[in-house]
């Protein structure tokens, strides 16, 4: 599995699988997946192997069912029978409808052993994001914010056009993380032109996300962080001011959606389309709010930090099962599935 999460981001919308090859109990090769248009995970690790002779004495572990198809790269289901694979032991079945039992299929057919379902649910969690896109029809959503022990995300006024901080920077830096392993990060309005965010990943190492931002009637200011084209940034506009685009570029681009209407639900159709597979939802609280009340959440991240303020912006409430409880020095990071 740990193998697997070295991939992450950088594979989607492939999933990020993790390979390793066992002969007589020893480990003699382990791969996985490429950026994407690369060598898929099973791939990586036979290549690693310095005599392929040995593989149809081996055992491939793999955490996701091996492809069946030809898309960027041929199909390693293919490529495993081809080496004589004597077992593939597979962490869980591929929801893709292109592949789903058909990989499984491919190899026993092949006369090679085949076990499905070993640590299934330590997999299934890992390919979260890929299982979302493909059996609900929209990226995985992780909501994410601080607040205070009051239950404020701001104060009522802020003085300067810059974020208010609650948490310590050993917080900030594990947003930043995440930022490096999701494929997009989106904000409200209110958040771009209160807080002037740059939405990347500057204290961790990592490809910054594509920036998403609601600007309804294109009003932020054109000096913002988010429009300096440093980073892949799409708009969403409402539907009635799409003659104001006058220009658009590769780093910044539009698309129109009706604010009026079922606004979360029209955002994933929009992400769907880009094939996102996953999206760090930031602020504002409004924002937020609206994805929470639509239900179109999977995840929500929340700080509480020892920041103090009498009044201000109060935080969304989520109701979910608690996964974990973290404390980061004096900030505590709680974090609810939506089941």
């Amino acid at each position: 599995m740990q193998i697997a999460k070295n991939g992450n981001a950088l594979t989607k919308p492939n999933p990020s699988v993790g390979a390793v090859i066992v002969v007589n109990d020893r480990i003699v090769g382990e791969g996985f997946t490429s950026p994407f248009g690369g060598p898929h995970a099973e791939i990586n690790a036979i290549n690693t192997v310095q005599d392929a002779s040995i593989l149809k004495e081996a055992t491939l572990y793999v955490t996701l069912e091996p492809c069946s198809h030809f898309g960027k790269t041929p199909p390693c289901a293919n490529a495993i029978v081809n080496h004589k694979f004597k077992r593939v032991v597979i962490g869980c079945l591929d929801v893709n409808p292109k592949v789903s039992g058909n990989g499984v299929r491919i190899l026993e057919e092949a006369g090679i052993e085949v076990e499905v379902g070993v640590m299934e649910a330590e997999c299934r969690g890992h390919h979260q994001a890929f299982f979302t896109q493909h059996q609900r029809n929209r990226p995985h959503i992780i909501l994410k914010w601080a607040q205070t022990k009051e239950g404020f995300m701001a104060p009522p006024k802020q003085e300067k056009r810059e974020p208010f901080w609650i948490t310590n920077r050993y917080s900030k830096q594990l947003v930043h993380k995440w930022r490096a392993e999701e494929q997009a990060i989106l904000v409200g309005t209110t958040t771009v032109s209160k807080d002037n965010p740059k939405l990347n990943t500057r204290t961790w190492f990592g490809k910054s996300p594509l920036r998403v931002v609601l600007d309804a009637e294109l009003k932020l200011p054109v000096d913002s962080f988010v429009f300096d084209q440093s980073i892949r940034t799409l708009v969403l506009i409402d539907a009635s001011n799409a003659e104001k685009i006058t220009t658009s570029s590769e780093n910044l681009f539009f698309e129109p959606i009706d604010y009026e209407s079922n606004m979360a639900q029209q955002i994933c159709k929009v992400l769907q389309k880009h094939q996102i597979q996953s999206v760090i939802i930031e602020g504002g609280a409004q924002t937020l709010q609206s994805f929470i009340a639509a239900n179109l959440w999977d995840e929500a991240r929340v700080f509480e930090g020892e920041n103090s303020i009498d009044k201000g912006l109060k935080a969304p409430r989520v109701t979910g099962n608690i996964k974990s409880e973290i404390a980061i020095l004096n900030d505590t990071l709680t974090i609810y599935t939506n089941d």
